[in-house]
């Protein structure tokens, strides 16, 4: 009989890369992790993980397991939805874990919403950059992720989790309300600026890394910040030009500076929960209203269905 907490645990090692990572991950110690990968090759009777430095590697047996325990997990996740859902699931908490625009642009306008519809439901937030926000999901700290596509993200065929679609959010320039381009400016024609965005490893400094290499340049990002509103803010001071999401720039007071609408990068944002508790009763009415306001900014969204 294999335990299905061992299989959490291989799942743990395997997304984390070492075995240290993965306790603090299980709120484990990692000897206790090792005792948990000890057991589980016992009860499978083949190694699953080699050792390489400080980091462990799956074995051709483990990856197979590490498919089963996909869908064991999975399984188990549609077990408690059901069981949820045969207790009613009128009242609950749902922790969401959800980058800081869109937790204005649409997790807010959805928590208001279910006020009136399912007011039994409590949504608690965790404010989380896209990068770290399906880790928080996949680790348990959070029922539902909003999120984007961004390098080194699970694609859609990731089968541990389910996504749905919300909007494709454009980038504006923002220029100094005095800058000689300031009306007609482009990505090419700012190719020799002084630029200001996220640090890397922010999704959306990637992307506007990648958008300015498609334009034939790479930016000299000589100033980081995380937080748009001290990006537009020190372009309004002269430091440098910038690409902002657009709805980061709605309700912001844009003293100093120009935005120019340009043909050019956008991000998409998506919603995801773990494969297998898509129906339970509390994700349910969230994923819904979410789809709801996402398409409302977003007219022209690929279908939204889940992928099984």
């Amino acid at each position: 009989m294999i335990d299905t907490r061992r299989l959490r645990t291989l799942r743990a090692v395997a997304d984390h890369g070492t075995v240290t990572a993965a306790a603090a991950a299980l709120h484990l110690t990692p000897s206790a992790v090792s005792q948990q990968l000890v057991a589980l090759e016992h009860e499978v009777g083949h190694r699953l993980f080699t050792r390489d430095g400080r980091g462990v590697h799956l074995t051709a047996v483990g990856k197979i397991m590490l498919g089963h325990a996909n869908e064991v997990l999975a399984q188990l996740e549609r077990a408690k939805a059901e069981v949820a859902a045969y207790a009613t699931g009128e009242a609950g908490e749902v922790t969401v874990a959800c980058f800081a625009t869109a937790i204005g642009a649409v997790l807010s306008p959805a928590i208001a919403a279910l006020r009136a519809t399912s007011p039994g439901l409590h949504v608690r937030v965790l404010d989380a950059e896209g990068d770290h926000s399906l880790a928080m999901l996949l680790d348990g700290e959070a029922d539902l992720a909003v999120t984007v596509e961004y390098r080194g993200a699970p694609d859609a065929a990731d089968r541990r989790l389910s996504r749905l679609p919300l909007y494709a959010e454009p980038f504006d320039l923002v220029l100094p309300h005095d800058h000689p381009l300031a009306s007609e400016a482009t990505l090419t024609s700012l190719s020799s600026e002084t630029w200001i965005g996220p640090y890397p490893g922010n999704p959306v400094h990637d992307v506007i890394t990648f958008a300015c290499q498609q334009a034939g340049f790479t930016p000299n990002l000589a100033h980081c910040s995380d937080d748009f509103r001290a990006v537009v803010a020190l372009v309004g001071a002269g430091a440098g030009v910038a690409l902002v999401p657009r709805l980061a720039l709605r309700d912001m007071a844009l003293t100093g500076v120009a935005v120019r609408r340009t043909p050019g990068p956008e991000r998409r944002v998506f919603a995801a929960v773990r494969r297998g508790s898509d129906a339970h009763p509390l994700l349910r009415p969230l994923l819904s209203a979410l789809r709801t306001i996402g398409r409302s900014l977003d007219a022209e969204s690929p279908s939204l269905e889940w992928p099984r």
